[in-house]
C-alpha cells in the first residue's frame, strides 16, 4: 500500500491545528498507509505541550519540533526531509487551517498515476468567505475558494481559479490547465521532491507554492485540480488576513518570482514598478524593496 506523509505546521496555534488534524483523523484509508507529521515551527507558547498531552498515544501522529521559526518553507521542508528519509510515497502540504472531507486524499491517489501534483476543490469554510453577504444560507460551504491557480505573467500575480464561485455542480471535470496548486493543499509524489528539491526557503512565506509549481512543470511533472477531492478553508486562519507581513513577503517574493522566472519585458517593467514602490507611503513595501535589490532573503527584515 501507499505510505503517504501528510504534513502540518503549527505556529502559536493549537486550537485551530487540532480541530485540523482531528478532522484529518477521520479520512478513510482502506486503500493507503498515512502518518501526519505535526510540526510545530518554534512556537513560543504552550503549542508543544498540548500537542503531547492530546497526541500521546496516537501512532498516526509524529510531532517534530524545529525549535525556532523556520517560516512556512523552512518548517514545510523540516517535515519534507523527514518524510523522504521514512520513504513516504506521496507527502501532502496541508494548511493547519483547514477542515477535510473523509475522502480527500483517496480520490487525489486515484488520480495519481496521470499527474505527479495534485489539489483538492477547496471551499471556504462556511462564515469564512470574503463576501459574507453575497450568498444565501445554503450556500455556505460551497463557495469555491480554489480549484487550482493561473498565473498572469504579464504583471507577476497568481490568483486561484473560480474563486467566490457557489458550486451548483458544474465542477465535476479534472481541471489540468493550471498554472500552480495552492499550497495550501498540495499532494505531490516523493519523485518530485527528488528531482527538483524542496520548498525555495529564500521566500520564508508566500509564493512558494507557484515557484515549487513552475519549478515542477518545468521538470516535465504534471498538475491538476481533482474536484472530486474536497477540503474547506478557514481562511486566513493562519495568518489573521493582510497586513504588514503580508504586504511586506508578498512585494518582495513577487520580484523574487518574476526575476527568476518571467520574461526580459516584464522584468523591466517589474523594475520600474520598484522604483515607484520606494516612493511610496508604506513602510514595510519599501523595506521589501531595499532587501530583494539587497539579497536579503528567507525572514528578511521582518
Amino acid at each position: 500500500m501507499e505510505k503517504i506523509a501528510i504534513i502540518v505546521l503549527n505556529w502559536k496555534q493549537p486550537k485551530l491545528t487540532i480541530e485540523t488534524i482531528n478532522s484529518i483523523l477521520k479520512i478513510k484509508h482502506s486503500s493507503f498507509d498515512y502518518e501526519i507529521i505535526l510540526i510545530d515551527n518554534g512556537s513560543p507558547d504552550d503549542s508543544i505541550k498540548i500537542f503531547n498531552q492530546e497526541y500521546k498515544n496516537n501512532k498516526l501522529i509524529k510531532i517534530l519540533n524545529t525549535k525556532s521559526n523556520l517560516g512556512y518553507t523552512g518548517g514545510n521542508n523540516f517535515g519534507i526531509s523527514y518524510a523522504l528519509k521514512n520513504n513516504f510515497d506521496f507527502i501532502v502540504l496541508l494548511n493547519n487551517d483547514v477542515l477535510v472531507d473523509p475522502n480527500f486524499i483517496d480520490e487525489l491517489l486515484k488520480e495519481s498515476a496521470n499527474y505527479d501534483l495534485l489539489g483538492p476543490k477547496i471551499y471556504f469554510a462556511p462564515g469564512f468567505e470574503f463576501h459574507k453577504d453575497r450568498y444565501q444560507k445554503k450556500d455556505l460551504g460551497k463557495v469555491i475558494w480554489s480549484m487550482g491557480g493561473q498565473m498572469d505573467w504579464d504583471n507577476i500575480y497568481g490568483s486561484n481559479i473560480s474563486i467566490d464561485e457557489i458550486d451548483h455542480g458544474q465542477f465535476k471535470k479534472i481541471i489540468n490547465k493550471v498554472d500552480f496548486i495552492s499550497g495550501c493543499c498540495l499532494m505531490a509524489s516523493r519523485q518530485v521532491f527528488q528531482k527538483i528539491g524542496k520548498l525555495d526557503e529564500n521566500y520564508f512565506m508566500y509564493l512558494e507554492d507557484v515557484d515549487f509549481c513552475q519549478r515542477a512543470k518545468n521538470a516535465g511533472f504534471k498538475m491538476a485540480c481533482i474536484p472530486r477531492s474536497i477540503i474547506w478553508h478557514v481562511n486566513s486562519g493562519s495568518t489573521s488576513g493582510p497586513g504588514d507581513l503580508q504586504n511586506y513577503f508578498i512585494t518582495r517574493n513577487r520580484i523574487y518570482f518574476a526575476y527568476k522566472y518571467a520574461k526580459i519585458r516584464t522584468k523591466f517593467a517589474i523594475f520600474r514598478e520598484s522604483l515607484k514602490i520606494l516612493f511610496s507611503k508604506s513602510k514595510w513595501q519599501k523595506q521589501a524593496i531595499i532587501d530583494i535589490y539587497t539579497n536579503k532573503m528567507n525572514k528578511g527584515s521582518w
